[in-house]
């Protein structure tokens, strides 16, 4: 009777694969996207509507139609020149010596002493707490200070100097002072998403100096984050106008700002040039941190044989 019975297996039909229906393919919802159109829309409009605004105000008059007197004017206007290659720069000096500061000090830590990087934020940090007019202050009574106590010392020509119109020092300082919060946040970032530790050590094995290891190990591998360091130090030299002002200096957005009492459409119109040549810089900063490295190394690892490896 056992082997009489049949199993459920032999009880149920086999579907004919001729007869039965296809299965429909199940397709995923797609959710709409209409809020995020709008929500595109509305941030775009918040930031182009002003820009066509203002671009309107510059070439558009009242009663004489449509003029680029303003952008022609601007270009030999006196002062645009030369403020606008002291604040390039006092930007460039600015990303040098703040790489320069930031980049080996936190290798450093990484490397040797991970204890100390809370002690390295919060003095990075602390610019962000000290106010400009603060800052500033402090600067302009050391300045007054050095001069009247040091005249006798060879010091006296070094406060001189940093204070010379031409490519003023003091300003190089502040700014560097004050871009350390950025730089230190990009390069830190960077730091965490790279195993450093790792790569060189086993640069160090392979009979790597440290200076190679430093420049053609570690540096190529924080390109992304160099660049956003230069991209955000770029963009707050350009824009900064309390120190320089108070100090009387006359960089370009000083200059900005003395025009714009006289000649109300040229103000905008250079403010809308200065938009336009910080993007420009600002975009190829951001090209130069994603262009492609090759590192020597994986062309060397890639050439050996494996005996030799």
């Amino acid at each position: 009777m056992a082997a009489m019975t049949p199993t459920a297996r032999e009880a149920a039909p086999k579907p004919d694969p001729d007869t039965a229906p296809a299965a429909r393919p199940v397709r995923p919802r797609r959710r709409p996207r209409l809020w995020r159109g709008a929500v595109l829309g509305l941030g775009g409009a918040y930031f182009l509507v002003p820009l066509v605004a203002s671009f309107v105000f510059t070439v558009h008059t009242p009663g004489q139609g449509i003029s680029f007197e303003a952008y022609t004017a601007l270009l030999s206007a006196d002062g645009f020149a030369e403020s606008l290659a002291l604040s390039l720069g006092l930007a460039a000096a600015t990303i040098v010596l703040a790489l320069l500061l930031a980049v080996p000090a936190l290798v450093a830590v990484r490397l040797g002493a991970p204890r100390l990087r809370p002690v390295v934020e919060v003095m990075c940090m602390l610019p962000l707490v000290v106010p400009p007019i603060a800052l500033v202050t402090g600067i302009s009574t050391v300045l007054r200070w050095g001069p009247e106590h040091l005249s006798r010392t060879p010091l006296y020509q070094t406060f001189l100097a940093v204070q010379n119109e031409n490519f003023p020092v003091v300003l190089v300082l502040a700014y560097t002072v004050m871009a350390l919060p950025f730089v230190y946040r990009s390069l830190d970032a960077g730091l965490r998403a790279v195993d450093v530790p790792t790569l060189v050590e086993a640069a160090r094995n392979c009979g790597a100096s440290r200076s190679y290891v430093m420049f053609r190990v570690v540096l190529p591998n924080l390109r992304s984050s160099l660049a956003g360091a230069g991209f955000l130090t770029l963009a707050l030299v350009l824009g900064e106008f309390t120190i320089a002002s108070l100090l009387g200096f006359r960089p370009f957005a000083v200059w900005i700002v003395s025009v714009s009492g006289a000649h109300a459409r040229m103000s905008v119109a250079v403010s809308l040039l200065s938009l336009v040549i910080t993007w420009l810089l600002l975009l190829a900063l951001s090209r130069a941190g994603t262009a492609p490295t090759s590192t020597p190394g994986s062309a060397r690892t890639s050439r050996t044989s494996p005996k030799e490896s």
